[in-house]
């Protein structure tokens, strides 16, 4: 299993957006559009051993999180637009707990501190920064979790928080790179594998 914890900064909280202004009107919920399909999509078809989970602390309503499993997802397709036709349908949900919005796809209010102690104790944790030991040199097993900012890195409250599960800190290269270009490495790194 691969799984990734992005966390949305500014993403919106509301369904209150339309689908022709991705970028201006989401809080730049099209950047995590992006990392679900660098995270599922592959030549002729989608990974079945993904699921990245979205942390959406924007305006009205923080925290969102939309988890989506690539096992059972449904009606996912590779434009950002119907993804986040998807994501808006999921922030109608109302109720407590994590709700199943569509086939696997579901919306909780869990914290950021309760989505990453939510992980499977049996998955090692890493983080995904620029100061960290190469990809390369790095030994994964079969159960592995990265979390990663945005266009924006943790904030040091996040980052707190996510040292206290003891994750290895990797990076991707000498450079910095778009959030869903990370995501696209790390599979590509796991598949050579």
């Amino acid at each position: 299993m691969r799984r990734f914890i992005v966390m949305g900064h500014r993403a919106i909280t509301s369904a209150d957006f339309k689908l022709d202004d991705l970028c201006g009107a989401t809080g730049r919920l099209d950047i995590l559009l992006r990392c679900v399909n660098s995270a599922f999509f592959l030549s002729h078809g989608i990974r079945k051993d993904v699921e990245i989970q979205l942390m959406l602390l924007g305006e009205p309503n923080p925290p969102k999180t939309v988890r989506i499993d690539g096992s059972g997802v449904k009606y996912l397709n590779p434009d950002e637009r119907s993804t986040a036709a998807l994501i808006r349908n999921a922030l109608l949900q109302k109720g407590e707990g994590e709700r199943k919005c569509s086939p696997g796809i579901y919306v909780s209010e869990r914290s950021y501190g309760e989505v990453l102690s939510n992980v499977s104790k049996e998955s090692k944790m890493y983080y995904l920064s620029e100061d960290g030991e190469d990809i390369r040199t790095v030994e994964f097993g079969k159960d592995s979790t990265f979390v990663m900012g945005d266009d924006q890195d943790l904030t040091d409250a996040e980052e707190e928080v996510l040292m206290a599960y003891e994750p290895k800190k990797i990076s991707l290269g000498p450079i910095s790179y778009h959030a869903d270009h990370c995501i696209t490495l790390v599979n590509n790194e796991l598949d050579r594998r």
